[in-house]
């Protein structure tokens, strides 16, 4: 049975093409891809690359300045934080959220709609494995390309579950029984017709959205459709902490808002979701309101 693609770029002692992931005392890292015969330089010395050809993941090499470096691979959040970016790259803390809410699961066949610079492509490829299929939209062609690039360096050339488009997924969706969505754009409202028409019964939408604004109307939106059960809607934020003797504390700065998060479930054709039993606050719905239950009250009377 052969490797699942890139496994064998994940382990074993360093090789010509690896990616090195170096730490200084201070903690900083540097990353740089091993080529035979170069030297790595830093403002505390230089040491050549053949050094670390060979040598085992977790070795620590010195400068001529006589400055130790660790040298592991960088882990894949620590990758995408580092790689080369058109767009903002989803941070791992939400691609770790993406992966568990979304389930995304081996095998699995996966839309996912704004490509940016290939971070969640790549976390989603992981999770999908070399049977499963993802199928990422981009509209931006420069976006698209560096995406290209980045999640092809990780796995160590084309990852055969993938296949990339340029274009607006709601003109261009093809795919059929879909398991999972995921929509990282501006206005994700528009493409959940489409959406709604790929996914199979049981099938999750998750959106990833930066304002208040966009998680409204994108979970009024979901609400309207009809044909999902109700959305379930949240923030993470992580705090790392310094630890150092007896002072034990929280760091002085740390992850906060990067965005909202959103999925909901795709239902039966010809099911109409059950009413909220939850009544929203007085006023919560204006007298514009158009949406589910408007000749009656707000959603959930």
């Amino acid at each position: 049975m052969s490797e699942p693609t890139g496994a064998a770029r994940r382990r074993g002692p360093f090789k010509v093409g690896d990616q090195v992931q170096l730490t200084d005392p201070k903690g900083r890292h540097y990353t740089f891809t091993l080529e035979a015969g170069k030297n790595f330089h830093t403002h505390k010395g230089s040491f050549p690359h053949d050094e670390l050809i060979g040598a085992p993941e977790g070795s620590v090499v010195r400068t001529t300045g006589n400055v130790a470096y660790l040298a592991l691979r960088p882990l894949l959040p620590d990758y995408v934080l580092s790689m080369p970016r058109g767009a903002a790259v989803v941070y791992p803390k939400d691609a770790g959220q993406i992966l568990a809410f979304a389930d995304i699961f081996p095998g699995a066949r996966v839309v996912e709609a704004g490509v940016g610079s290939g971070s969640l492509s790549t976390f989603l490829l992981r999770a999908v494995g070399d049977q499963g299929m993802l199928h990422s939209y981009e509209r931006r062609e420069d976006f698209a390309e560096i995406a290209q690039q980045n999640v092809e360096r990780y796995f160590g050339g084309p990852h055969p579950a993938w296949q990339l488009t340029v274009g607006d997924l709601q003109d261009n969706l093809s795919d059929t029984e879909v398991d999972r969505v995921v929509l990282d754009m501006l206005a994700p409202w528009e493409c959940l017709e489409a959406v709604s028409k790929a996914l199979v019964p049981g099938g999750i939408v998750c959106c990833y959205v930066a304002t208040t604004t966009q998680l409204a109307r994108t979970v009024e939106s979901i609400r309207e459709i009809g044909c999902f059960n109700e959305p379930s809607a949240w923030e993470s934020m992580v705090r790392n902490w310094h630890i150092e003797g007896l002072a034990v504390r929280p760091d002085h700065r740390m992850i906060g808002h990067t965005g909202f998060l959103l999925t909901a479930r795709r239902l039966a054709d010809g099911v109409e979701p059950p009413m909220r039993r939850r009544r929203p606050s007085k006023g919560a719905y204006g007298d514009d309101y158009t949406g589910p239950n408007a000749d009656g009250g707000a959603p959930g009377r």
